[in-house]
C-alpha cells in the first residue's frame, strides 16, 4: 500500500528541476513513509534517469516526464522493493499502489519463461506480466486490489489504471500543458498550472447521493473509472479503455441446486481469498465491527492462522443505541482473539473533522468516517494491514434496497413514499414503477423536495443523467441489475472513504469479500439463496447465506438480528456546545457568503436540532461536510 504521484508535461516544456515532485510526494506522505523515489522519463527520446528524493536538482536532460512514489513497505522490506521500478533494459518504468494476491500463482511460469527476480515483491511480477502480455494482457490477469502506471519508453505510451472495482483511488488532471496523476488529489496543489475551483454543475448529484461518479467537485479533476485505464502518446492525446465490465457477470441457472452445496463452496472461495490476504510480512489484524462481514473474515482469518497472534480493532459508543460492543466481545471470546476497542466521543469527533477532510479530499458524507478515522489512528500502534467486510453488502444483497427491488409492492420504501405522497400520489406512483428510479430509491440519500428546498435551481435530471447512462447498460434481473448499480455507483465511494482514513495513518486496509475470485463466485448462487422472501418470523433475510454461514458459527440470533450499521450519535455531538458554535459561526457564515444554498433552511435546522426530523438531520451533515471541504480546498 503505497502513493503513486506524477505528471508530464504535454506541450513539449521541459521540467526545470525535482522541488514540484518533491512537494507533491510531501502531500501524500503519510501513503509511504517507509521509502520514496523519484525518475524522470522521456517518451520522446527513451530516457530515464533516477534522482534523489531528498534532494532538489536540475534536469538538464529533455525529460518531458516525472514519476514519484511513496512506499509502505508490506512485502519484501528491503530495497528490492524500490519504486519507480525498471525493467532488466531500463526501458520500462511501473508504480503499483495495493496488493496482488494472485502474483506469486503467475511468477512460476514468468520464472520459466526466463525472468530473473531480484526480489519477493508483487511489484516485480506485475512488472513482467507487462513485459509479457502488454498492458491490457497484465491487468485482466490480475487479482487484487490496485492502482498502476507504466511508462513504456520503448512504445512512448504512458498507462495509468485502477483495479477492477475501484478499491485503490487514482486521480488525474489534465489541463494547461500537463497531465498530472496521483492517488490523492491534494497533490496537484504542487503544480503552476493547477487552479482549484468548484464543479457547481455537479452540486445536484452531490446532494442526492453524497458523491460524484467518477469525477469530484474540483473542476477538471477526475477519477480513472474502476476497470478502466488511461493511455497517453505525444501528439496522440489521452485515451480510455475498459478492461472489466460489470456486465460480465451473468446468474448461472441453478434449478434444484443444494443450499448446503451452495454454503459450503461459498466458504471455500471465502477461506481462499482470506488465505491469500493474510499474506504479509508485517503485522496483521482484522477490522472488527461486530457485523456479520466483518466477524466471517475474522473466524476465517483465525480459523487460518491458528495462533494466538491475531488481533482486532474495533470502535465503540456510550449510547448503547450505537454500541455493538456485545457483539464484538462475542466473536472475541469466543474465537480467542485480542480485541482493541476505542471508544468515538464527540470531542474527538469535532477535533478531527477537518484533519479527515484533509485526508478524504471529499467532504465528509458519512457521517461515520471520522471513526474510520479513529479506528486506523489507533490500530496503527497495533498492526500495519487490516481485513474488513467491506464489500459484502454490495456484492450479495445486503441492504433492504435489495429487497425492495425483488418485491417492490411489500416492503417499507413503498408505503412510507406513498404516505409522504398524499398531495399527489399519482406523480409518487408514476415515478415509482419507473425501474431507474426504484434503484436509486435505497442508494440516494436525499429526496428531490429536500434538495430543492437547498438549492431552487436543483434539477433531478442533472442529478442523475449519468447513473442512468449506466442503469441503461446494466443487464440481468432486477435484483442483478441492482447489485451491478450498487458496485459501479455506490461501492467506490465507500472503498475511497475506507482507503483514505486508513492511509491517513498508513494502514492497509484489504477487502477479502472483493476477491475477483468471491465477486465471481457470488453470480454462482442462486438469487433465493441470497434474497429470502420475508415471513412473520422472519424479517432480515438479504445476504441470506452469509448469514446462515455467520448463524452456523456465531448462532442465528447474532447473524439474523436487525442491522445496525455503523451509526454515530450524530444529533447528540452536533448539539455539543463546542460544536454547535462551529455550526453557527464558521459553518453558517461560509454557505451564507458562497450563496449557492439556501442558509436560511440550513439556519433553521442549526437552531432547532432537537426537532428536525431524521432526513433534515442528514442533509444538515451534508452541507456542514461540503463548507468544510471548500473551505480546505477551494478557499485555499
Amino acid at each position: 500500500m503505497c502513493g503513486i504521484t506524477g505528471y508530464i508535461n504535454t506541450d513539449s516544456r521541459c521540467i526545470p528541476n525535482t522541488a514540484v515532485i518533491r512537494e507533491m510526494l510531501g502531500a501524500q506522505k503519510h501513503r509511504g513513509p517507509d521509502d520514496s523515489g523519484i525518475m524522470a522519463f522521456s517518451l520522446k527520446n527513451q530516457k530515464a534517469q533516477e534522482y534523489i528524493h531528498q534532494q532538489t536538482q536540475e534536469i538538464n536532460d529533455p525529460f518531458e516526464g516525472i514519476l514519484g512514489f511513496n512506499r509502505l513497505s508490506i512485502l519484501d522490506l528491503s530495497a528490492n522493493g524500490h519504486q519507480p521500478m525498471s525493467s532488466p533494459d531500463g526501458n520500462v518504468l511501473l508504480m503499483l499502489n495495493g496488493e496482488i494476491y494472485n502474483a506469486f500463482d503467475l511468477k512460476p511460469a514468468l520464472i520459466a519463461d526466463g525472468c530473473k527476480f531480484k526480489s519477493t515483491t508483487d511489484t516485480e511480477v506485475v512488472l513482467y506480466l507487462y513485459l509479457k502480455y502488454g498492458f491490457r494482457g497484465m491487468v485482466e490477469r490480475l487479482n487484487g486490489m490496485f492502482a498502476i502506471v507504466v511508462a513504456d519508453l520503448r512504445e512512448g505510451k504512458l498507462y495509468i489504471t485502477r483495479d477492477r472495482f475501484g478499491i485503490k483511488p487514482m486521480y488525474f488532471y489534465n489541463k494547461n500543458g500537463v497531465l498530472a496523476f496521483s492517488s490523492e488529489l491534494k497533490s496537484f496543489y504542487a503544480l503552476d498550472q493547477f487552479n482549484a475551483t468548484v464543479n457547481t454543475g455537479l452540486l445536484d448529484e452531490y446532494l442526492i447521493f453524497k458523491n460524484n461518479l467518477n469525477k469530484t467537485l474540483i473542476n477538471d479533476v477526475q477519477r480513472i473509472a474502476p476497470g478502466h485505464y488511461l493511455t497517453y502518446s505525444s501528439g496522440q492525446g489521452i485515451s480510455f479503455t475498459q478492461y472489466f465490465d460489470v456486465n460480465h457477470y451473468e446468474r448461472q441457472s441453478a434449478k434444484g441446486a443444494d443450499f448446503e452445496e451452495a454454503l459450503n463452496k461459498l466458504h471455500d472461495v471465502l477461506e481462499k481469498s482470506v488465505q491469500s490476504q493474510l499474506m504479509s510480512d508485517v503485522k496483521l489484524g482484522c477490522q472488527l465491527s461486530g457485523g456479520v462481514d466483518s466477524s466471517l473474515v475474522t473466524w476465517l482469518a483465525k480459523d487460518i492462522k491458528q495462533d494466538n497472534l491475531l488481533e482486532s480493532v474495533s470502535i465503540v459508543f456510550d449510547d448503547k443505541r450505537f454500541n455493538e460492543k456485545p457483539f464484538i466481545d462475542k466473536v472475541a471470546n469466543q474465537l480467542g482473539i485480542i480485541s482493541h476497542q476505542f471508544p468515538l466521543q464527540s470531542e474527538f469527533y469535532q477535533d478531527s473533522i477537518r484533519q479527515a477532510t484533509w485526508h478524504l479530499e471529499e467532504p465528509i458524507n458519512h457521517p461515520n468516517t471520522i471513526g474510520i478515522y479513529l479506528l486506523a489512528q489507533k490500530a496503527k500502534e497495533y498492526v500495519t494491514v487490516l481485513l474488513s467486510g467491506e464489500g459484502a453488502d454490495e456484492v450479495f444483497g445486503g441492504y433492504a434496497r435489495f429487497y425492495a427491488v425483488m418485491y417492490p409492492y411489500a416492503n417499507k420504501k413503498f408505503f412510507s413514499g406513498l404516505k409522504q405522497s398524499v398531495n399527489n400520489p399519482f406523480k409518487f406512483l408514476r415515478q415509482y414503477t419507473d425501474p431507474f428510479t426504484r434503484a436509486n430509491l435505497g442508494v440516494a440519500t436525499m429526496t428531490e423536495q429536500m434538495a430543492l428546498s437547498l438549492k431552487p435551481d436543483f434539477r433531478y435530471a442533472n442529478a442523475t443523467c449519468q447513473r442512468k447512462a449506466v442503469f441503461d447498460e446494466l443487464t440481468g434481473s432486477v435484483f442483478d441489475k441492482q447489485v451491478k448499480y450498487d458496485m459501479a455507483t455506490y461501492l467506490p465511494d465507500l472503498l475511497t472513504r475506507q482507503d483514505k482514513m486508513s492511509m491517513a495513518h498508513s494502514i492497509e486496509n484489504r477487502v477479502p469479500f472483493l476477491d475477483n475470485r468471491v465477486v465471481d463466485h457470488s453470480f454462482t448462487i442462486p438469487t433465493n439463496y441470497l434474497i429470502k422472501r420475508k415471513a412473520a418470523e422472519s424479517n432480515n433475510t438479504e445476504k441470506y447465506i452469509l448469514k446462515k454461514m455467520c448463524g452456523n458459527v456465531f448462532g442465528d440470533e447474532f447473524a439474523f438480528r436487525n442491522k445496525m450499521g455503523f451509526g454515530i450519535p450524530l444529533r447528540e455531538f452536533l448539539a455539543k456546545p463546542a460544536f454547535n458554535s462551529y455550526l453557527r459561526e464558521e459553518i453558517l457564515p461560509g454557505i451564507e457568503k458562497r450563496n449557492l444554498l439556501n442558509s436560511n433552511k440550513i439556519a433553521a435546522w442549526i437552531n432547532n436540532l432537537e426537532q428536525i426530523s431524521v432526513a433534515e438531520l442528514d442533509a444538515l451533515w451534508v452541507v456542514t461536510g461540503l463548507e468544510i471541504w471548500m473551505k480546505q480546498f477551494i478557499d485555499r
